[in-house]
Formats: structure tokens, C-alpha cells, sequence
């Protein structure tokens, strides 16, 4: 949450540094403030901590951790007094905050402190060697890698959004511990966000749903990932929030007492069977979750039995299968609904067994584990390990984390620079995984439910993909475009010779793979690349003017702009799609602006291209037609002119061709166009449609839009009805959208109107199609 700083400047914490720091990076002896004169109420275990050391730290590095808590509370709150939230409340609880609940997930005394001390480096004159000489470099290294990057300016919210997370994952993969104070931060801020702005709420709100509570299921913190969820969920979805929780409200004493029956009748044949030192209780879903499941499986609150779960805690894994036989003898197991996360853990560690039986004439959900897979599935990676003090910084797993590590390095990877492309490709990359295979050694990996062999392949490492050629699953050859199963034996097949295919794209699940196919295209087709963008400037600025162009101050802004290091590699980006032509003449358009300081209204297309020396061709259409006594434009003999792209006109319609100044030729446009309503009637030429029947060999190309039910066969079935009145589909794209219909996207040859018009309502008319419209 943001803070209000009163009118203490930096004096303050240089006062503050000289008390702890003697003109050197380290701590002098300070004298530790009675507890009751922080002002402040401090959890007990704080308290605890400060009543047990002695009244001074010495001016060594504090080996004893409750002496390190101590004194990183102590100067945090030093440094942050005089600073408040919008809330009102001195900004010192925000920090106090975060360290108890990195307390609470069981972090260390390193981690705490990094808690009580992550916004200081950001909001105050402090430094990070003045740190790294009291606290260690450990807690430096944390603090560094949580600070936020106030300092650093952003284009928009996209790509701030993305730059802070680009440095956050590259934080993880040196210490994955820095993800934990992030997530505490966020968490708190979760829970104090109602004081800022409703669209501040919101913005934050999403990001914590989209990103922060996936990232902490993928290392297993179920104690935060699920207030996360459900804190976002309150905000985003308001009403849903308030009908679930009030329907669980309406019926819990029917649903205790219905629960506490069957605890007790599990106990007791739990006892029966031998096993006394088994703890069963009963425990509510998230509001969350239950709402997910409503919208996953359509349904409503009261026909979803399971908002409750029982969960049996025993003493070891043997245990574990022996208290799932007693359930599944006492109740009737429900098909299909039993996992084993014990033998085939989740990537993020996770360990259980899951089942689901009819209890009591409802299904109830039952998860059997030991203490210590509880542990973890509560406190992910903060129960994995026991970090000693001044230690080195923990490396995340390489195979626990492979998702981690290949993030990173395509994020290093030139050519990454589209904000939008890498925060989809995050938000993918941190869902839960749903297929589980086999390496040939019988290692387990996981990946996205609808995963190909080339998924897996990318996955090993992108060398294995970039080569494979082949795939052998559960011992038969396959191709590679093969989906896996749950307990399919995978091995690639590679040879050095092979390399990838842009069809690939079609099959595969995973973005790592989707990344990687993409990054190898352009490298190994950098030069073919470069000359296809040069090309599309050419087109619209011609060969004199893309020289000129290219030479020019403006072009490599432009190139800055799109993150971008040289005119070449936006010239790639151009011609491999990653940027649109559009994109980069508006972003031209804006820089001729700035250099020249000219209003953008009053620059025209025709100006922009002067000022740059061209013999530009701006429209949007270049193809020009060629000047015959049977040019279908009537009214133009020996002149240069060519068809609009911008409305397409056919024959049959009626049309006005506009004269653009410095001899650059006549635009045909529809006359109901709309880039003709500023030009003056002084540069206006009426012009018609030529009759003679020569001219119907002509054909226009026109883009059509069409919505579709999302079915397999679709667009072969609408490219079949066009083939068949002999139409020519020069491009086809389709774009799809989970609960949305389908959008195809066609170009097409047409000689006229008319067929226009007999070719939209014979596919209307097709049972699958929504609307189709000409754009």
C-alpha cells in the first residue's frame, strides 16, 4: 500500500544511519528501545525476542537470531518513522506485518528479517553495503531482491507489470527465499487494500489472482495461495463472494453436524482396523475454489456436495494406504476419483492421497498424508529447507524449479520484448500441470494437460528440441505431434541434422515450447526475415524513401521504443510478425512528431513522408493497377492510381478517388469512407466503376470476418463452400478464446458486390455461423 511521508526529510535517516553505523559499513553499539516506546503493538513473539536480548547489540554482525529480528525491526522502524499508510496507521506495521507471516510459513531468522527491512533501501537514504556490513550479505541479497523498482520509469502499466516480474524471476532463480517475502508483502497488502482507489483495487486485485497465488501453489504455500485467491475473488467478483459466503453461513450447523458424524464414525473404524494414531478432522473449501468448481462444471452452490473435505493425518507412508483401504471400506468409493500424490508427487512437492466417496448420501472429499507432507503442503518451499545463518543463498532444485529456469532463460534471450507476449507466457507457465510422464530413467516430469512429445522435448532441454526428430512412447515410435497421457515412458529421438517446423506450433501446449520454436525461427532465419520487413516499408515508403528512412534519428527511437537494440532487429521483428506495420508507422508517426515539434493534427500521411524525403506510397493497398484501356477505373487515363485498403471498393459500389499532394498518385476509396472525410473537395475526383466486360477478369481483395460455434471442421467446411463457387482465399487466421466463439479472419477474391453479397449470406446461412461481416 502506498505511503504518506510527513515532513521529515533525509536528515532523518542519515541521523538514524549515523546512530547504528560508525561512518563505516557497520552497526556501533545501540541502545534497544523499551517495548513500549515503539508506539506500535508488536506480535508476541517480537516482544519475546526483544525482552530476551541484552539491552545492547554489540558492533559485530548479530550471530543469534533473535538479535538479528531484533535489530532489523529496530532500524526498520527507525528509518520508517515519520511514513504512514493511506490508512493512517504508521508504516512500520506493514513490515512488522510481512516478517509475521514469513514467521508463520516457518521462514528463517534471514528471511524475517529481509521482511521487517524490504522497503528500506527503496523508501529511505540507506544503502545496501550499509546493510550488507551489519546484517550479512544473505539479508542484503533478499532485500535487494524484493525492492521494488520505484526508481524506474515505464511506457504503461504493461510493461512496469512486466519489467518488475522479469526481475523478480530472475531474483528466485539465484535465491527462490525472495519469492517468499514478495508473497508475504502482497499478501498484507491484500488485506489493507480497501483504502485505495477502486481502480487501484482492481488492477491489483487481478495481478494477485493471475500471478501471485498461482506462483505460490507452484511452490506449494497452500496457507497463502488460498487467502490470496479468496481476497481477489472478494474484490473482482463481489456478488458471487457475497452469495457463497452467505449460502455456507446459512447452512453450517447442518454441515458441522454432518461432518462431526462422519469424523467420528472414520475414528472409530480407524481404531478398529488397528490404527489409533490417526487425527481425522474436517476442514471447509475455500470460497474460491467452490466458485471455480461452479463455473468449471456449470453448476450451482447446492449442487455442489464437496464444499467440505476431511483430511486424516497419520504417522508414515504405509499408514497413508492402509487408512485409504478403512475408507474405502467404509464408504463407497466414487470411480475415477482417486490420486496418488504420494508415488507421483506434484512438481511443487505436494504429497497426499486423494479420494472421493459418498459419505452420509453426499460425496465428501478425503485426503490421507503424513505430518510431514502436511507440512508441506501448507508451507511449500519454506518446509523444504533449513536454512543455517550465514549460510549461502539456497539454488532452487533444478528439477523441482525447471519451470523457474527455463522462464529465465528465454527471458535473457534476445528477442523477448513483446510485454504483452511474455506476462501471457508467465501467467501459463504457473498453472498447475495435469500430465505426468516418464523420462526413460523413470524421472517424473510434469506438463500441461494437451502436451506433445515436443513439449517433453523442451522441456529435457531446448537443444533436445530444437533436434529431436522422433519420439518413442511406452516403447512404440510415435510422431512427434503425439499427445501424452498420465504414465506414458517418453524418449526423444534426436539427430543433428533436424531442426524445428513452424507447424509445430499447431501441436504444441506448453509456452517454453511455443517460446523456443519462435526464437529458433528467427535466428535461423534472421536474414530472410530482415529483407521480409524491409520489404513491407518499402511498400509503404518506397525504395528511395525506405533508404532515406533507415539513415534516419526516427527509426531508431522507434526501435528503442519496442526494445528493441538496432534498426535490424526491428526490421526482423517486422518481418516475422512479432510487430505489426502498424505499430511501427504510428510509433514512426509519433517520432517525426517529436523531432519536428509539430501538433499530431496537423501532420498528414503526405507531410510525414515529405519530411523524410520520400516518394512515399502511405496507403495501407499498395498493389497498383495497371493503366490498359481496360483499367477498371474509368476517368483516370494516364494517371497513377490505386485501390484503398482501407475500405476495399468493389465494383458495383460507388466510389471517389482522392488526390494526394506532391505527386504520390489517387487513392480509390468507397465514398462512404471514412479517412475522405477531411480531405477537401479540392482534392476530389469523381471517378467510376468501368462496364466493359473485359474487366470482370479483375479481382479485388476484400477481408472478411466470420463468428463461428468452435467445432473441428469449421473452417474446412467454409474454405470447401468458397472453393466450390470458385472464390480464392488468399490468407485465412483463426483466433480462439476459451467460453468465446470462434473468430476466422479470411481474405478473399471477389469480382464485385454482388458476389460479395451472395458469397456472405451462403455462409451465413451454414448452421455453425454466428455473424459475418466485411471489415
Amino acid at each position: 500500500m502506498p505511503k504518506v511521508t510527513s515532513s521529515q526529510n533525509s536528515n532523518q535517516t542519515n541521523t538514524v544511519c549515523d546512530q547504528f553505523f560508525d561512518g563505516q559499513p557497520r552497526l556501533r553499539t545501540h541502545q534497544i528501545k523499551h517495548i513500549d516506546d515503539y508506539e506500535i503493538i508488536l506480535p508476541e513473539w517480537l516482544k519475546n525476542c526483544i525482552e530476551n536480548i541484552p539491552p545492547g547489540i554489540g558492533a559485530s554482525c548479530p550471530r543469534d537470531s533473535e538479535a538479528l529480528l531484533v535489530a532489523a525491526f529496530d532500524l526498520a522502524y527507525q528509518l520508517h518513522k515519520g511514513q504512514f499508510r493511506k490508512s493512517g496507521e504508521p508504516y512500520i506495521t506493514h513490515p512488522v506485518a510481512v516478517a509475521d507471516l514469513l514467521r508463520e510459513i516457518g521462514a528463517s531468522a534471514s528471511v524475517i528479517a529481509a521482511g521487517f527491512l524490504h522497503d528500506v533501501v527503496e523508501d529511505t537514504d540507506i544503502t545496501p553495503e550499509q546493510l550488507e556490513g551489519y546484517f550479512g550479505s544473505e539479508v542484503r541479497y533478499l532485500v535487494e531482491g524484493v525492492t521494488k523498482l520505484g526508481g524506474i520509469h515505464f511506457n504503461n502499466r504493461t510493461e512496469a507489470q512486466a519489467e518488475n516480474l522479469r526481475k523478480m524471476f530472475l531474483a528466485m532463480s539465484s535465491d527462490i527465499r525472495v519469492v517468499l517475502v514478495k508473497l508475504a508483502d502482497r499478501l498484507h497488502n491484500m488485506r489493507t487494500i480497501s483504502y485505495l482507489g477502486e481502480e487501484k483495487q482492481t488492477r491489483i486485485a487481478r495481478e494477485t489472482r493471475e500471478i501471485y497465488a498461482p506462483l505460490a501453489n507452484r511452490l506449494g504455500i497452500g496457507r497463502l495461495k488460498w487467502e490470496l485467491e479468496d481476497l481477489a475473488f472478494k474484490l473482482l467478483e463481489p456478488d458471487p463472494f457475497r452469495e457463497i459466503q452467505q449460502q455456507i453461513a446459512s447452512k453450517r450447523s447442518e454441515r458441522e453436524e454432518r461432518l462431526n458424524t462422519t469424523v467420528q464414525l472414520l475414528k472409530d473404524r480407524l481404531n478398529s482396523a488397528g490404527l489409533h494414531q490417526c487425527e481425522v478432522s474436517g476442514r471447509p473449501k475455500h470460497l474460491y475454489g467452490i466458485w471455480s468448481k461452479m463455473q468449471r462444471q456449470k453448476k450451482e452452490f447446492h449442487e455442489i456436495f464437496d464444499v467440505a473435505a476431511l483430511r486424516i493425518i497419520v504417522s508414515d507412508v504405509e499408514t497413508c494406504y492402509r487408512a485409504l483401504a478403512v475408507v474405502h471400506d467404509t464408504f463407497r468409493p466414487i470411480p475415477g476419483r482417486f490420486k496418488d500424490y504420494i508415488g507421483l508427487p506434484k512438481p511443487n512437492g505436494y504429497q497426499s492421497l486423494h479420494t472421493a466417496v459418498i459419505g452420509r448420501h453426499r460425496p465428501i472429499e478425503v485426503q490421507i498424508r503424513t505430518p510431514e507432507m502436511h507440512r508441506v503442503s501448507e508451507f511449500g518451499i519454506a518446509a523444504h529447507w533449513k536454512y543455517k545463518e550465514g549460510g549461502s543463498p539456497a539454488n532452487p532444485d533444478s528439477e523441482k524449479f525447471n519451470w523457474l529456469r527455463q522462464l529465465v532463460e528465454w527471458q535473457q534471450e534476445d528477442g523477448v520484448n513483446d510485454h504483452n507476449d511474455y506476462l501471457a507466457s508467465i501467467k501459463e507457465d504457473l498453472f498447475d500441470e495435469e500430465v505426468f510422464v516418464f523420462t526413460p530413467k523413470g524421472d517424473v516430469l510434469g506438463l500441461r494437460n494437451g502436451s506433445t512429445a515436443i513439449d517433453f522435448a523442451y522441456r529435457i532441454h531446448s537443444e533436445v528440441g530444437n533436434h529431436c526428430n522422433g519420439a518413442r512412447i511406452n516403447d512404440r515410435l510415435c510422431v512427434l505431434s503425439t499427445p501424452l497421457e498420465n504414465g506414458d515412458f517418453v524418449e526423444i529421438l534426436t539427430h543433428k541434422s533436424s531442426h524445428p517446423s513452424l507447424d509445430w506450433l499447431n501441436y504444441v501446449a506448453t509456452p517454453t515450447a511455443r517460446n523456443r520454436i519462435r526464437q529458433w525461427y528467427k535466428k535461423s532465419h534472421r536474414q530472410e526475415t530482415i529483407s521480409r520487413g524491409k520489404e513491407l516499408l518499402e511498400q509503404e515508403f518506397g525504395r528511395k524513401g525506405i533508404d532515406n528512412l533507415l539513415k534516419g534519428h526516427a527509426i531508431t527511437k522507434v526501435a528503442e521504443r519496442c526494445n528493441l537494440k538496432s534498426t535490424e532487429d526491428l526490421l526482423a521483428a517486422l518481418g516475422f510478425g512479432a510487430l505489426t506495420l502498424h505499430q511501427v508507422i504510428n510509433r514512426f508517426r509519433e517520432e517525426i512528431k517529436i523531432l519536428n515539434q509539430v501538433p499530431e493534427t496537423e501532420l498528414s500521411d503526405l507531410e510525414l513522408a515529405t519530411q523524410i524525403g520520400t516518394q512515399a506510397n502511405l496507403a495501407s493497398n499498395k498493389s497498383k493497377v495497371s493503366q490498359t484501356k481496360y483499367s477498371p477505373i474509368v476517368g483516370l487515363e494516364g494517371l497513377d492510381y490505386r485501390i484503398g485498403g482501407c475500405c476495399s471498393p468493389l465494383p458495383g459500389e460507388a466510389i471517389l478517388g482522392t488526390v494526394a499532394l506532391g505527386n504520390h498518385g489517387i487513392t480509390i476509396h468507397r465514398t462512404n469512407c471514412v479517412n475522405i472525410e477531411s480531405i477537401p473537395n479540392s482534392r476530389r475526383l469523381s471517378v467510376q466503376w468501368n462496364t466493359n466486360a473485359r474487366i470482370k477478369e479483375e479481382k479485388f481483395p476484400i477481408q472478411l470476418r466470420i463468428e463461428v460455434i468452435d467445432r473441428v471442421g469449421v473452417l474446412k467446411d467454409i474454405l470447401m463452400r468458397l472453393s466450390d463457387r470458385g472464390i480464392n482465399v488468399i490468407d485465412a487466421r483463426v483466433q480462439t478464446s476459451h467460453g468465446k466463439p470462434e473468430c476466422i479472419d479470411l481474405k478473399v477474391e471477389l469480382e464485385s458486390v454482388n458476389q460479395l453479397e451472395i458469397t456472405i449470406n451462403q455462409i451465413r446461412s451454414m448452421v455453425d455461423v454466428l455473424d459475418i461481416a466485411r471489415t
